[in-house]
């Protein structure tokens, strides 16, 4: 399976990369094509310019600052998210992919006001996250971000698809061990993905 890999932290010595390494690893082993989209690393502009906002319905135009961004989307069977969650979101860099990249005449058409995905060759989508709250803290919160990957993009690729929901909470309180623990339950997720 064509797996996009979307990652966004900042920092090659975190945790967070880490996890991203793990995931790589083990979607390989499992045999997967896995497409390494490492946003910082890339160097992707996150910001939607004024530009981009104006031509945001005009389909071709809208994808001309970020083509090879959505040809890795169209290719993509599989979509898997590494990020850390800050407060209570997605990191900015990730969400200008959304943003600049997930645009009408790629990711949904909209007619007479009604929206149709164009995102039905991906079939499973995973997230691995960590958050600095505890769960009970993110469930007050209303935890957006889960909410995203098992609700919103879920509901574009579509009801059916699978999601595997991976986070370490309480990251401001881990240890070496809550991290390692953390670890295998990604590669073994990652591995059967």
């Amino acid at each position: 399976m064509r797996v996009l890999l979307l990652h966004a932290h900042p920092v090659e010595s975190s945790y967070g990369r880490a996890l991203h390494d793990l995931t790589l690893a083990s979607l390989k082993k499992a045999g997967h094509e896995v497409d390494d989209c490492n946003l910082y690393e890339e160097g992707f502009d996150p910001v939607l310019s004024r530009h981009d906002r104006l031509v945001y319905h005009d389909y071709p135009d809208n994808t001309k600052g970020v083509q090879p961004y959505v040809e890795r989307l169209r290719r993509a069977e599989a979509l898997v998210i590494v990020t850390p969650v800050w407060n209570f979101g997605f990191p900015a860099m990730l969400k200008g992919y959304f943003d600049r990249v997930w645009l009408p005449g790629v990711t949904f058409d909209l007619e007479d006001g009604k929206l149709t995905s164009r995102l039905k060759h991906i079939r499973k989508l995973a997230a691995v996250m960590t958050y600095g709250a505890t769960p009970f803290r993110a469930f007050i919160a209303g935890n957006p971000p889960k909410k995203i990957v098992t609700r919103v993009l879920r509901a574009q690729l579509g009801l059916l698809t699978p999601v595997t929901f991976l986070a370490h909470y309480d990251m401001n309180n881990c240890t070496p061990e809550t991290r390692a623990r953390f670890m295998e339950k990604v590669k073994a997720r990652m591995e059967a993905f």
